[in-house]
């Protein structure tokens, strides 16, 4: 493609892979194929909820048939409600769906009131795989990644699951200690947030603490020491940022910035394309001494870094992730 032509979302493919931040199809359609497709509960409701039309007719017996599946297996998963059943089968279908237009993996974020339990946690992850398995035997479960909020706890259920061979990522990443948790603990992807997740909540609020130098000392720490996990980089709220991470490992992208990246000619952009890993880490020195063979040590660790603002910032993450995990289950209760 000549220079001309290029835009700015065929350039970023030059520099980084890009996944996209969405299951509607449609978007993976016009723009892809992606790589991975990245989800959470916020973006499964907003994909269920849909007022078109047609999609409102696909959703009403996608949310049925889920159902359906949620009541057939009140014996093999006895100490889950149908709901939280129901929404988990939507998600895989959601993820099912999406994934002919994609090169590498689905993603299906666990239930976020787990985030403090690790067997609930593996259990949660492990009838995503069972649930796959039960709605299209012909699909790779290889090709799913779960997702999982970066807390001690989480990670533990990292470690079991990548040891089955089931692809993580952990979620919510803001700061160095989850950074090498995550890596120590053998996840496939940390999914850094480069802004808190609440500006996608709230139009007034704007973070203040970005997540750039966490990214760029993570990926340095990772090829330094052979690491196979990947920084995938989240929660971006401008062609800005999204430009300044090109030559992050991955990049997941919302759909209006990626139509806004598209519509973009890349010979006409001025911005400081890969910024943040032209420069050295700040924290490059700090990130070895952070221990995460002991428990205690690594929360105290997390719980003072940047004085108190890394945790309260996953926190709040988990803490939106919940309320959209509740309405996701008021949903199916209104089909019930």
């Amino acid at each position: 493609m000549s220079s001309t032509s290029q835009n700015l979302l065929d350039l970023l493919r030059t520099l980084s892979t890009v996944d996209c931040d969405t299951l509607d199809v449609e978007v993976a359609k016009q723009l892809g194929p992606f790589v991975d497709c990245t989800s959470n509960q916020a973006i499964a409701y907003n994909e269920l909820t849909k007022t078109d039309v047609e999609d409102n007719l696909i959703n009403q017996r996608l949310i049925t048939d889920s159902i359906a599946y949620a009541k057939s297996k009140t014996n093999d998963f006895a100490d889950v409600d149908v709901k939280e059943v129901a929404v988990e089968a939507a998600t895989v279908k959601l993820a099912h769906s999406i994934a002919p237009y994609l090169t590498g993996y689905s993603h299906v974020q666990t239930n976020p009131k787990y985030s403090f339990d690790t067997q609930k946690t593996l259990a949660n992850a492990l009838r995503f795989v069972a649930i796959s398995r039960d709605l299209d035997p012909g699909f790779d479960v290889k090709r799913l990644c779960v997702k999982i909020p970066t807390t001690w706890e989480g990670v533990q259920a990292c470690k079991e699951l990548e040891k089955q061979g089931i692809a993580t990522l952990a979620t919510a990443v803001n700061s160095i200690p989850q950074s090498i948790l995550a890596s120590n603990f053998g996840c496939t992807y940390i999914g850094l947030y480069i802004n808190d997740l609440r500006v996608h909540f709230d139009a007034s609020y704007v973070d203040e603490n970005k997540g750039f130098h966490v990214g760029n000392s993570a990926q340095r720490f990772y090829g330094k020491h052979g690491q196979r996990t990947q920084v995938l980089a989240a929660s971006l709220t401008s062609i800005q940022e999204v430009m300044m991470l090109a030559g992050v490992a991955h990049i997941t992208v919302s759909p209006p910035l990626l139509y806004e990246l598209s519509k973009t000619p890349a010979n006409t952009w001025k911005g400081d394309v890969g910024s943040v890993f032209k420069t050295a880490s700040s924290e490059a020195q700090d990130i070895d001494a952070v221990n995460t063979e002991d428990e205690s040590t690594w929360r105290l660790a997390f719980s003072k870094d940047k004085d108190g603002k890394s945790e309260t910032k996953l926190n709040d993450a988990i803490s939106l992730f919940t309320d959209k995990q509740d309405a996701l289950e008021s949903l199916i209760a209104s089909y019930l």
